[in-house]
């Protein structure tokens, strides 16, 4: 029984999806569809820009469009506003 229990738990962690405001540019790097330049232009993004509000917003990322993103909606979610504000200019 424990054994199915850590199959499940487990497996849900295969198929979770990754959160664009504290996820890393290696984390980003495994999406399929996003390599080491769009995975770098999304964390540049978030700290020049402050949080994600949306998966909606990587179309405003350098090198997303409305297909690239709507691919991406079922590895991607906002699911937690970091308090960081845009860096200084």
């Amino acid at each position: 029984m424990k054994f199915v229990a850590f199959l499940l738990l487990f497996v849900s962690f295969l198929f979770a999806k990754l959160d664009l405001n504290t996820a890393s540019e290696a984390e980003l790097q495994k999406v399929k569809g996003v390599g080491p330049a769009k995975a770098k232009a999304i964390v540049e993004y978030r700290q020049k820009n402050g949080s994600f509000k949306s998966v909606d917003d990587l179309k405003n990322v350098k090198g997303f469009g409305e297909k690239s993103v709507a691919s991406l909606k079922s590895d991607l979610e906002v699911k937690s506003a970091l308090t960081n504000a845009p860096a200084k200019k």
